[in-house]
């Protein structure tokens, strides 16, 4: 796929009050908006053009926006994220995508879906059963997928120590996935081929490919090898605040 746009929205001055369970202290907040206006740039020199949201203070998570909605040429669909402080996430982008979709789909409750539990692997989306996605919300996106001519796989992820499905992989086009230690290696998997990520750097499983070039957390040279050596396209971008509040590089964007 070759993506065109993306829609983003940079961390609010209370960034630090979102949800997080890393340990790796507070966010320092304006290192974080320098690093989501570095990775923006990143995008646009990638071809993408950026329509920003912005900043939210009621929603100090909201600059993960993967986690609202699915994007595909042909429809989108509104997801419902599993922690109830980020459901009201949801209104001001499903505002924004209704200037650019006639029709935008819908999770209800009690169903609920992140979207850092839906990977799609050439038009077929994997779906992550974990903490934040429960098996209602899956099915109903299964449902609405299949509406929109797309097949997906349920995956169950709970009981692993993934917070999200890309938490643990990534999928780089040419049936090859990076997956870190710590990803269930389920029957869904068996038709990839599957890229290691080495232990100590497994918050670098979330990358993402991104027209010819593949993003990936500064700081975490043995995957960036790794994937040279494949001759990927890799271009560093700093997370490092982002990881402090649980989010990676897919989480900071909705591409199409």
């Amino acid at each position: 796929m070759q993506y065109t746009r993306a829609l983003v929205r940079p961390p609010s001055s209370n960034f630090a009050e979102g949800l997080t369970s890393s340990g790796e202290g507070p966010p320092d907040i304006a290192r974080a908006i320098e690093e989501h206006r570095a990775y923006c740039r990143v995008l646009e020199e990638c071809g993408l053009e950026i329509t920003e949201l912005p900043a939210d203070p009621r929603h100090p998570d909201g600059c993960f926006i993967e986690d609202t909605a699915i994007l595909m040429e042909h429809g989108a669909i509104a997801l419902r994220p599993g922690a109830p402080s980020r459901v009201g996430e949801v209104a001001s982008v499903m505002q924004a995508l209704r200037s650019q979709f006639q029709e935008v789909a819908q999770i209800f409750a009690p169903g609920t879906v992140d979207g850092g539990d839906v990977c799609e692997v050439d038009g077929h989306f994997l779906i992550g059963l974990s903490s934040r996605t429960n098996e209602l919300g899956a099915r109903q996106l299964a449902r609405l997928l299949g509406d929109l001519q797309c097949t997906s796989s349920i995956v169950d992820i709970r009981g692993s120590r993934l917070l999200h499905l890309k938490t643990g992989l990534s999928y780089l086009g040419n049936s090859c996935m990076v997956v870190s230690e710590d990803m269930p290696r389920v029957p869904e998997l068996s038709q990839y081929e599957l890229i290691p990520v080495p232990a100590e750097e497994r918050y670098a499983a979330n990358c993402v490919l991104v027209n010819d070039r593949v993003l990936v957390a500064a700081g975490y040279p043995m995957l960036a090898g790794l994937l040279k050596a494949r001759r990927y396209n890799v271009v560093p971008v700093e997370m490092s605040e982002f990881r402090k509040m649980d989010g990676g590089l897919s989480c900071l964007s909705l591409r199409l």
